[in-house]
């Protein structure tokens, strides 16, 4: 028997607690290029406990809903943060933490615009783009050790609209 999670749209309040919404929200910090960028400074607290942050390149394949949710993983030395490389929306899954395990995991829609980083230790769900080509910077710690966990629920979840 599988539990549902509706999706959300994502918004800075309400995915702050697993990490930062990366947009173009509110005013720009700084405007240049002669004056035809804004600059939206420093909108993701990366946070690495050893290594240092790195720049991948991830594609992945799209995702179709219903999604069955069967596996969240977090990464408890460094944060990391997706950005998409296309305007299209994709689906950020995260759940809170009862002492080592995921609980009431919520999944988000993102708007185009859109990119998100995961506070370090944060339940989440794998990539998962809602079209193709699934491209993606994503900066995250590059160092030594382990820096993955993985949970797989007993019960899936099943995520729709």
């Amino acid at each position: 028997m599988s539990r549902s999670i509706k999706i959300e749209p994502l918004t800075a309040e309400k995915f702050a607690p697993f990490g930062d919404v990366m947009d173009t929200s509110g005013s720009a910090d700084k405007v240049i290029n002669q004056g035809k960028c804004g600059r939206f400074h420093d909108r993701a607290n990366l946070d690495f406990s050893d290594g240092q942050a790195g720049v991948s390149i991830f594609k992945s394949e799209k995702r179709v809903l219903p999604l069955t949710l069967d596996l969240v993983e977090r990464h408890p030395a460094g944060s990391q943060a997706f950005i998409p490389m296309s305007a299209d929306p994709f689906l950020v899954v995260v759940a809170t933490d009862d002492d080592g395990t995921p609980v009431n995991p919520r999944a988000f829609v993102t708007e185009s615009g859109q990119a998100i980083n995961f506070h370090k230790n944060t339940w989440h769900g794998v990539l998962t783009p809602l079209s193709d080509p699934g491209l993606f910077a994503v900066v995250d710690r590059i160092g030594d050790g382990a820096n993955l966990e993985e949970h797989w629920f007993e019960q899936p979840y099943v995520i729709e609209n």
